[in-house]
């Protein structure tokens, strides 16, 4: 078996999208104090999609979702000419030469994400090949059903934000997650204002259920230790990216001093990177995204070194790519999920490009163990609903 081709394309969103009002999720941008709605910069109506064919008929599957035009033209330029021929059995080797190749200019952000998106089309081609679903060749079932978090809760009114954690609750979730909406810019009252936020969640579902909470790299060290005391009444299971990624020191000052755990990872991209991570003793959760550190190659290295330093790994996004990982370890106790609505921040695309990706049922996803590799396929109904970049 060899790689007969590579095709990349970038679907662009054209269809309707909800608008985020201010405060809608905090993020590195609010520190600027921009006249506009920053959280305008973090949206994503661009996905990436790979497709791998190879000469005996396979075609597997791969995605990444952060600035999809340039990371096509990264495969495109870089990644195809090294794969094309090749025999994706060599599964090691060709991450290696995809990863050495791009050191220079890649290694974390965009090069890796290149990299992701081919290694997870790869794997699928793996899957299909040996007639059995990816999580297997990870080493099979760690658990029946995987638990999921519910993952939408933003900045939004007190009685719609309540409504929506009850919802989740009745719907048999066992835990959810919000992001703030106020920063370091927004003085004292904006901390109150967080603090509103997590008493309307944990208020309406009790305490019988997992609470976490997202800065998303909003926040600075300072203003994450004035949050800590505040929060600690509220028994979050964590506090997520409460400082930038790069902060590793101010992860474990934060971390150390044991009032909220603290998670991260999402905006991190190598198994050394996470090795600092976990030796600074600087998170509770690590929370890669196998669609960014390198792909399932890699995941499945990362997620072993945490389990050597006995922090469990919460992928961030589930997602088809993220929940074979999490199946195949035992050192993963759950994984997000992103409820399908209408297109807000781009984090729902997903849901209009494929179909295959399981929908949980009280509060849990399963994988068909009869379906082979990933289990995903384009949704061709629906692709009107996008500009193809081809």
């Amino acid at each position: 078996m060899k790689i007969k081709e590579i095709r990349t394309r970038v679907f662009r969103w054209r269809g309707r999208t909800t608008p985020l009002p201010p405060h809608f999720c905090t993020n590195p941008m609010d520190l600027l104090q921009l006249p506009e709605a920053s959280m305008g910069t973090f949206t994503f109506h661009g996905w990436l999609v790979v497709e791998i064919f190879t000469d005996n008929g396979f075609v597997g599957i791969g995605n990444a979702a952060l600035a999809p035009q340039v990371t096509k033209q990264t495969i495109d330029l870089y990644l195809n000419p090294l794969l094309v021929g090749q025999d994706p059995w060599d599964i090691e080797f060709l991450w290696q030469h995809m990863y050495r190749k791009t050191m220079a200019f890649g290694r974390k952000g965009i090069g890796m994400a290149a990299i992701s998106a081919v290694d997870i089309a790869l794997w699928d081609i793996l899957g299909k090949s040996a007639k059995q679903p990816v999580y297997r060749l990870l080493g099979g079932r760690t658990k029946s059903r995987i638990p999921v978090y519910a993952s939408r809760l933003y900045a939004t009114e007190s009685s719609d934000l309540a409504a929506e954690a009850r919802r989740y609750k009745d719907q048999g979730y066992k835990a959810m997650k919000l992001r703030f909406g106020w920063g370091p810019a927004d003085s004292a009252a904006g901390m109150q204002h967080n603090i509103d936020l997590v008493r309307t969640v944990r208020e309406a579902v009790g305490d019988g259920i997992d609470v976490m909470a997202d800065a998303y790299m909003g926040w600075t060290l300072d203003y994450a230790k004035r949050m800590l005391p505040l929060l600690e009444p509220f028994h979050l299971r964590w506090l997520e990216e409460p400082v930038i990624p790069d902060d590793v020191r101010g992860y474990a000052e934060l971390k150390s001093r044991g009032l909220v755990p603290i998670a991260g990872g999402e905006h991190e991209f190598t198994l050394y990177g996470f090795r600092d991570l976990l030796e600074a003793r600087a998170v509770d959760y690590v929370q890669f995204d196998t669609n960014r550190v390198g792909g399932i190659t890699q995941a499945r290295k990362i997620a072993v070194l945490a389990e050597a330093y006995s922090v469990p790994v919460i992928p961030h996004a589930g997602q088809m790519h993220n929940y074979h990982v999490v199946m195949a370890s035992l050192n993963s106790p759950m994984a997000e999920y992103f409820p399908m609505v209408d297109v807000e921040v781009g984090n729902e695309l997903f849901w209009y490009l494929f179909t295959g990706e399981p929908k949980a049922k009280d509060g849990f996803v399963d994988l068909d163990e009869s379906v082979p590799g990933l289990g995903l396929s384009l949704d061709e109904t629906r692709l009107e609903s996008f500009e193809v970049v081809e």
